[in-house]
């Protein structure tokens, strides 16, 4: 495993973040939803899911991925 600076790691990224946060949220609803028996609304957390991974995805593609050129990893 590589531990240079110049190697940005896996998914330390904006576009890896934003897919995480929005996926993470989809799944504490979902088990609430679930939880509460509203099933409707545990489908639209299964929804926001798949949106989650959609945006992470876009923004890695316009660039704020891993190796995409508008991101910056921090110097340390």
């Amino acid at each position: 495993m590589s531990t240079s600076i110049d190697d940005p790691g896996h998914g330390h990224s904006p576009a890896a973040w934003t897919a995480v946060v929005i996926m993470l949220v989809a799944v504490s609803l979902g088990t609430l939803f679930f939880f509460l028996d509203m099933p409707v609304l545990v489908w639209a957390s299964v929804g926001l899911l798949v949106a989650g991974a959609i945006v992470g995805w876009a923004m890695a593609r316009a660039g704020y991925g891993a190796a995409g050129p508008k991101y910056q990893p921090k110097q340390h």
